[in-house]
């Protein structure tokens, strides 16, 4: 059974702790009405429901655990997360994903500008749109958009993946679309079905890093 607290009654401050120190594998949040930070830091093997819509930075530096968000989400869903498992069933906001490390974030909805900035390895699964600047500056990991993805796609990526189902506005910096090769086929289906999604894997196409911006070339000198 699961342990049931309401932020109508209780300060999120008190939730987290509680979270941080866990007596039950499975917590169901009520009333979150929009509450920054809400299930941020957790470090066990729990799996946590929160009703309704939430602020900022929910279920930030996550390990482990599996966070359900039963509505929109604010800026910043599953930053830095390192591990886990955090759904967004409704929208997110800006920078969904920024810095994480590891995990699986999906976003049923869209999500704004920005998601999976600086993304360090997460696994981001987002089965609307994506905003302007998606994967910026996108080090490891890979983003799978089953919508259309704004402006400015993968501008000054590393070496983090991208696929997209639907029309790309614009490509950013040293961002390229590359060939979609068998074993890109098979990432795209296991995130896919990791997400608990049934698109056709042949549909998506993929982005990466022409590899141009992060070698030094003594010709650019004046440029850099």
């Amino acid at each position: 059974m699961a342990t049931l607290i309401d932020l109508a009654q209780t300060p999120v401050r008190d939730l987290n702790q509680a979270l941080h120190a866990p007596e039950a594998g499975s917590w169901r949040v009520l009333n979150p009405r929009g509450a920054h930070a809400v299930a941020c830091g957790i470090r066990e093997d729990l799996a946590v429901d929160i009703e309704g819509h939430v602020g900022y930075y929910c279920a930030g530096m996550n390990q482990r655990a599996t966070v359900t968000v039963h509505g929109n989400a604010g800026t910043g869903v599953a930053e830095n997360m390192m591990s886990g498992t955090v759904r967004v069933r409704g929208n997110a906001s800006q920078s969904a994903g920024a810095t994480a490390h590891g995990g699986l974030l999906v976003i049923d909805g869209d999500a704004s500008a920005r998601c999976g900035i600086s993304m360090k390895g997460v696994d981001i699964v987002v089965g609307g749109n994506v905003g302007h600047m998606s994967a910026f500056m996108g080090q490891a990991g890979r983003l799978v958009v089953c919508g259309d993805a704004g402006d400015a796609l993968g501008d000054s990526l590393y070496e983090a993946r991208i696929y997209v189902r639907g029309t790309v506005k614009s490509l950013g910096a040293d961002c390229v679309e590359k060939e979609m090769r068998a074993e890109h086929l098979a990432e795209v289906a296991e995130l896919l079905k990791a997400a608990e999604r049934d698109e056709d894997p042949t549909g998506f196409r993929r982005y990466g890093s022409a590899r141009e911006l992060y070698h030094f070339k003594v010709d650019n000198t004046t440029a850099y």
